[in-house]
């Protein structure tokens, strides 16, 4: 097992402090010491994961590394008595990828409590189908529906709308029966969105309103944002009375211009959600969900899948904002050696 041989992504600094990217053979006894060892057949990339690509120290302190904060195989070896080997788990967040060597590989090795028994009724494919983006999804959806959010009280707006979060929220919204309105700067995605469930789609400047207003006409029943700044601003001002507002990405600013009067006035509630330390018994509910009354059709629809040799090239495109829905990272077949 020590001397066991597998394929990674890994990003190395060079002399000149530019950040490369390579797919590299490694050993798995040079993995971080961990109680489980897992043989990952997918991954899925997410823009935390282009970050940590791209040389970010925000993400990522130390270099060579190995991103991939989403993870979903089979344990190949347990020092635990919770897992055996053969089990399918996921493992997604905590410091996975981000300074721990991540899912980009085909194996990792991480402490027993950041591992997730798979749930039945969907597939460890599927399970990357979702992956942290549409986990996180989920986690908003589920918190404007537990305070209060109901299909009759009018849309609910989705901010981000192509990306993995957004695209992911708008599907399951629309399962659910929420009319789904939707932001996004390209024309080109707009049949995408529909195909989804997208009632109504948005031009940014429409979204925002004016941006010295305190409050604006009240449209939006609950809110899912991801990029906040301006647009998180102008969708809680335009949120109605008593709505949610469920606040889970920077992906334009980590700033919010606006006054307390939305929330004094109109009773607004800014939650926010984050899916990397988010306790391992909402983690077993939200993924039961998703597997059963939750589980979404449209998952191809949503998907592109790839191989780790392709990896690098999308990461640029994940960067300069080329892609849409989720990329869904296949390690089933990179090497003989990791079977």
């Amino acid at each position: 097992m020590e001397q066991r041989r597998f394929k990674a992504l890994v990003v190395r600094e060079d002399e000149e402090q530019q950040f490369q990217r390579t797919v590299e053979e490694r050993r798995v006894d040079k993995l971080l010491p961990g109680e489980v060892l897992i043989r990952v057949h997918f991954s899925s990339l997410n823009y935390k994961d282009a970050l940590s690509a791209n040389g970010n120290r925000g993400v990522t302190k130390n270099y060579p590394h190995t991103p991939g904060i989403d993870a979903a195989g089979v344990v190949a070896a347990s020092a635990t008595a919770q897992f055996k080997e053969g089990d399918e788990v996921i493992c997604m967040g905590y410091d996975l990828g981000m300074n721990v060597p991540g899912g980009f590989a085909e194996y990792i090795s991480v402490p027993s409590e950041w591992v997730l028994s798979k749930p039945t009724g969907i597939s460890l494919y599927e399970t990357m189908q979702i992956g942290t983006a549409g986990f996180t999804a989920a986690q908003c959806v589920e918190r404007l529906i537990s305070l209060g959010v109901r299909p009759d009280q009018g849309p609910v707006l989705v901010t981000g709308a192509t990306g993995g979060v957004g695209s992911t929220a708008i599907a399951l919204l629309a399962k659910l029966g929420f009319q789904v309105a939707t932001v996004t700067g390209k024309e080109s995605a707009h049949t995408f969105l529909k195909e989804l469930g997208a009632v109504k789609i948005l031009t940014r400047k429409q979204a925002t309103g004016r941006v010295g207003a305190a409050l604006l006409r009240e449209r939006w029943a609950g809110v899912v944002d991801t990029v906040g700044g301006d647009l998180l601003a102008g969708a809680i001002k335009a949120t109605q009375y008593g709505g949610v507002v469920a606040s889970c990405g920077n992906a334009a600013s980590g700033d919010l211009p606006i006054t307390v009067y939305p929330f004094i006035l109109r009773g607004i509630c800014l939650i926010g959600v984050d899916s990397a330390n988010c306790p391992m018994i909402r983690r077993e509910e939200i993924w039961q969900e998703l597997a059963d009354s939750w589980r979404l059709t449209v998952l191809d629809d949503l998907t592109t899948r790839i191989s780790l040799d392709q990896l690098n090239q999308f990461i640029e495109n994940m960067l300069a904002g080329r892609t849409k829905g989720r990329i869904v990272v296949d390690l089933t077949g990179v090497t003989g050696a990791a079977t």
